[in-house]
């Protein structure tokens, strides 16, 4: 019921939102990779209750969207792995009827998909990491009437098979997987046998077992993890332990050398189902995601020298189950994701001036 004179100051180099041309079709819980070209591939997902075997192109000198081939069967939730060779491999999922084994390879110089070998195991909310032998480690995952794998496979582009390898000491899916500068994969939290995990665990691939090392102070599942500059891997937000309502805000730091965990600062807001992408200046953005009661449009920088975390805008869309690619130009390209009511065709950008 009154005027203000108050004001507030924006700092552009915190970096702003713009949108940018939709995709054909909504999607969720699709997958996004950057190709070698420096277009964006964007695969599978849902769209409403249809799941989709379309893929399509973003180019970010043209700012459009473009048809591409469609793999031979749709995904939802499935993996994808960008090759050595410049292909694509996705892998697994579900389809409305079955939840799949099945591997296909996208050549982006000829836009087209062809079949690869099958995984021994059906999978769906699985990890895929491309290791520095060029081979694709896939791990944990789901299939039908609540299943959960602790096994792991390995898939080798030059003979298009795979092969089993030495099984986590726990089953999980939802969890995090990424690539250490020594070679190992950490895997982190997920969730089990109605249990959010806190455990963690290393795998060799010079070996191919694996081994516990610290555990996060914080059980958590559906959260992101980010390998920083620094060679310590930041993991953030996602849903804990405790009942329908028990979102995280909280993000701790893993130190290879050390084998352990430790707090780091925690956002301003709660969230799961978010993204988290590296930006070229080292800081970490983390965009959309669920409260817990619903979804949030915010955005929020992670400086790892300062262990805080600042605002930095809000999309024009609120988004969970999401994609986030960092462009060869800086910028972020976000697309996709559901908004509480509606699966989003949108995309938009990050942008740092």
């Amino acid at each position: 019921s009154s005027t203000l004179s108050s004001a507030e100051l924006y700092d552009p180099a915190l970096g702003t939102w713009s949108s940018t041309g939709s995709m054909s079709t909504t999607r969720r819980n699709h997958t996004a990779i950057l190709l070698p070209n420096g277009k964006v591939l964007v695969a599978g997902g849902s769209s409403g209750s249809s799941y989709l075997s379309s893929a399509e192109l973003y180019d970010p000198a043209l700012d459009t969207w473009s048809s591409t081939g469609s793999m031979s069967t749709a995904r939802y939730v499935p993996t994808a792995t960008l090759l050595p060779n410049g292909k694509v491999l996705v892998a697994g999922g579900y389809n409305s009827s079955s939840i799949l084994s099945s591997a296909e390879l996208y050549d982006p110089a000829l836009g087209t998909w062809s079949s690869t070998g099958s995984m021994s195991t059906a999978r769906r909310w699985h990890n895929a990491i491309l290791l520095p032998n060029g081979k694709v480690l896939v791990t944990g995952g789901y299939s039908e009437n609540s299943t959960y794998f602790s096994s792991a496979e390995l898939y080798d582009p030059a003979l298009g098979t795979w092969s089993s390898t030495g099984s986590m000491s726990v089953a999980r899916y939802a969890y995090t997987a990424i690539l250490l500068p020594n070679g190992k994969v950490l895997v982190t939290g997920g969730y089990a046998s109605s249990s959010t995990l806190s455990s963690a665990e290393l795998y060799d691939p010079a070996l191919g077992t694996w081994s516990s090392t610290g555990s996060m102070s914080t059980a958590r599942r559906e959260c992101t993890a980010i390998l920083l500059p620094n060679g310590k891997v930041l993991v953030v937000g996602g849903f804990g332990a405790g009942n329908d309502n028990d979102t995280l805000s909280s993000a701790e730091l893993y130190d290879p050398d050390l084998g352990t965990w430790s707090f780091t600062g925690s956002m301003s807001g709660l969230r799961y189902q978010h993204t988290a992408t590296l930006l070229p200046n080292g800081k970490v953005l983390v965009a959309g995601g669920s409260s817990g009661f619903s979804t949030i449009s915010s955005a929020e920088l992670y400086d790892p020298d300062l262990g805080t975390w600042s605002f930095t805008g809000w999309m024009s869309s609120a988004r969970r189950y999401h994609t986030a690619i960092l462009l060869p130009n800086g910028k972020v390209l976000v697309a996709g994701g559901y908004n509480s009511s509606s699966t989003l065709s949108s995309a938009e950008l990050y942008i740092i001036y």
